[in-house]
Parts: structure tokens; C-alpha cells; sequence
């Protein structure tokens, strides 16, 4: 075999295994393409971050609760399973359910899919534009909140609350952002109840300065547009934006979904 045989089989292996490789990254998150159209909404209402009994007309009305959880892992899976076709017919409501399935079934921390291996959904351009036209179907089809509360993983909130493991935890964070990776936060402050909450981390906020590191996330609870999560270096601990719906201020962080019983 001759040398220059020998250099074009490298060379196409090299090829190969960098395209292969590059199918493991999971394309960047776009908050207005690839988000869910519709809100968890919560069950208490709120007022400044404090939590109320729904009273009146409010606590009879029909919503869409405690899917925090679900909402974050299912936007992870549809990033890394699903690809949209908006040039052809869209499904009918029983194919649409088997797809949105199909993706939902695969164990959010398995590798990103390539292209031609993608669960196909026709008729829409992304993942926003589907759960907002057939929000009924994807809330059907995407699973129950109420197995979420008894996670194994769910115990570490109580067990292990020290400072070393959010610092281990704020590693992983960049770690899995930097390998271009999405990372599913579940935020408390249990045992006391300000916040019991998961969001999607997606993005490093650019221009950060060295004592903290700033972070777009996916929040279930307001789909209008991307929060804020930071990490404070000098007190070693993670925060989460003032909204209606939290008080604001620290919080503990655990990783959901990034690898089985987490």
C-alpha cells in the first residue's frame, strides 16, 4: 500500500470521526424556536414571591401545574431528539401523540442524535411554534408532574447541602455548557419553601465579571422570555432572580437529567 493510500484512509477517518463527534454537541438553544409555547402555571397564586390559597373563580379554573420538571427535560429532549419539517402537512392528533412520544420516551442524558436520526415533526418550524398551535396534544403526551416529587434524586435537596457541592455543582454547569450541552437545574431553599423550582440552563451570559457568573435559563413558568440565574464566587452559592413567583435571592442547585437516577 502505498504512502499516499495509506494518507487518504487517515485522512477520511479523521474526517469521519470529527463529523461523528460533532453530532454528539446539541445545537444551540434558541429561547423563541426551541421553548415551550405554554406555561406551567402554579398551583398557589403569588404576590411579591409569596405564595397564597387560590380563592374565588381562580381556584376553579382548569390549569396546567406542577409540570416544572417535565416542561425542562421535555425542552432538552426535543433539542437533542426531534428535528421540524414546516414544508410538509402536519400530523393528525394520534401521529402527532406516537412522535411526541418517541421523543419523550428516550432518557433525557443520552447523546444528541444526528440530523438523519431525529424523530421528524412536519408541518411546523420549531418546537415553540407546535406547543403553541397543539398545546393540548404536546401537554397529553409529555407526562404527569406528580412523579417528579418522588425522584431518587430528589433526596440530595435534604441531604447534602453544603457549599462544597454547589461548587462541584457550578463546575458541572460550565462544564456541561462549555461541551455545548444543556443542563436542567432544579432550584430550593428547602426545608423552607421560597422556591421549589427547575429551570434550563442554556447559555453563559457574555461579559461576565470574575466574581460571578451570570446564565439565561428556560423557566417553565414564564415562557414570555429567558431569566436569570448567577453564581457568586465570593459566596460560593447560586441565586435566581425577583419575580412574581419568587422572592429572589440564593438557592440551592442540583443537576436533573444528566445522567440515570439524577
Amino acid at each position: 500500500m502505498t504512502r499516499e493510500i495509506v494518507s487518504t484512509i487517515v485522512s477520511t477517518l479523521f474526517v469521519g470521526l470529527t463529523f461523528c463527534e460533532a453530532n454528539a454537541f446539541t445545537p444551540p438553544l434558541h429561547f423563541k424556536a426551541d421553548t415551550v409555547g405554554f406555561a406551567n402555571m402554579t398551583v398557589f397564586e403569588y404576590e411579591n414571591g409569596v405564595a397564597h390559597v387560590r380563592r374565588g373563580e381562580s381556584a376553579k379554573q382548569k390549569r396546567y401545574t406542577r409540570r416544572c420538571f417535565v416542561l425542562c427535560r421535555t425542552t432538552m429532549q426535543f433539542k437533542k431528539f426531534a428535528r421540524f419539517d414546516p414544508h410538509a402537512p402536519p400530523l393528525d392528533d394520534q401521529n402527532l401523540a406516537n412522535r411526541i412520544r418517541q421523543v419523550t420516551r428516550r432518557a433525557a442524558w443520552h447523546d444528541t442524535l444526528p440530523e438523519d436520526q431525529r424523530v421528524v415533526f412536519p408541518g411546523y418550524a420549531n418546537f415553540r411554534e407546535m406547543s403553541t398551535k397543539r398545546g393540548y396534544i404536546v401537554q397529553r403526551n409529555i407526562g404527569y408532574g406528580w412523579p417528579t416529587y418522588w425522584r431518587i434524586g430528589n433526596g440530595r435537596s435534604l441531604l447534602i447541602q453544603g457549599t462544597g457541592y454547589q461548587e462541584k455543582t457550578h463546575g458541572e454547569l460550565n462544564a456541561a455548557l462549555k461541551r455545548g450541552d444543556l443542563f436542567v437545574a432544579f432550584l430550593t431553599t428547602l426545608p423552607h419553601f421560597r422556591i421549589n423550582h427547575a429551570v434550563l440552563a442554556y447559555a453563559k451570559k457574555p461579559g461576565t465579571s470574575p466574581d460571578v457568573d451570570r446564565y439565561f435559563v428556560y423557566d417553565p413558568n414564564h415562557p414570555d422570555g429567558p431569566r436569570e440565574l448567577t453564581w457568586s464566587q465570593r459566596e460560593r452559592s447560586f441565586a435566581y432572580q425577583k419575580d412574581w413567583d419568587f422572592v429572589g435571592g440564593n438557592v440551592r442547585v442540583y443537576q436533573l437529567y444528566g445522567k440515570w437516577l439524577q
